[in-house]
């Protein structure tokens, strides 16, 4: 089973729209194995967007994420980063089906309400930034049979 980090960046919690972000996640059937709102500080922004430090739109995005509280939360399934990567659609919620998350509410490449890990490796990674082992819930769904085979 993989497990993946997802972000409901400030403007999502800013907007109202934590709960019909969970909503569209859980319905996909992703299961929901930790969750917290939190303050980002400057330090975990900095760790979090590490791979960005040489662009040119890095302090834009440490301020951004520093500015209003998130929800971090950690969802599993098999093949858990790609099927959070479709509900959420592409980075562009412009060019972003209907249907996503992005694609349904948002507008602003720099206002798309979510961050999802963008592979495995990365998940791993940012899960340990956000969430300690003992935080991740370990438990059966009674849906779960009905999930897949």
């Amino acid at each position: 089973m993989e497990c993946t980090l997802v972000l409901v960046k400030p403007d999502g919690v800013q907007r109202g729209l934590i709960g019909e972000i969970i909503s569209r996640l859980e319905r996909r059937g992703l299961k929901l194995v930790g969750m917290k709102l939190m303050k980002v500080d400057d330090a975990l922004a900095r760790q979090h967007y590490g791979e960005h430090v040489d662009r040119p739109f890095f302090a834009g995005l440490v301020d951004f994420i520093t500015s209003s509280p998130v929800v971090a939360m950690a969802w599993e399934a098999e093949n858990a980063v790609e099927a959070v990567r479709s509900t959420m659609g592409q980075t562009n919620p412009t060019t972003s089906p209907p249907g996503t998350i992005r694609g349904d509410l948002a507008l602003d490449i720099g206002r798309n309400l979510v961050h999802g890990s963008d592979s495995p490796e990365s998940a791993q990674r940012e899960l340990a930034l956000f969430f300690t082992a003992a935080e991740l819930v370990d438990y059966t769904r009674a849906n779960d049979g009905w999930m897949k085979e």
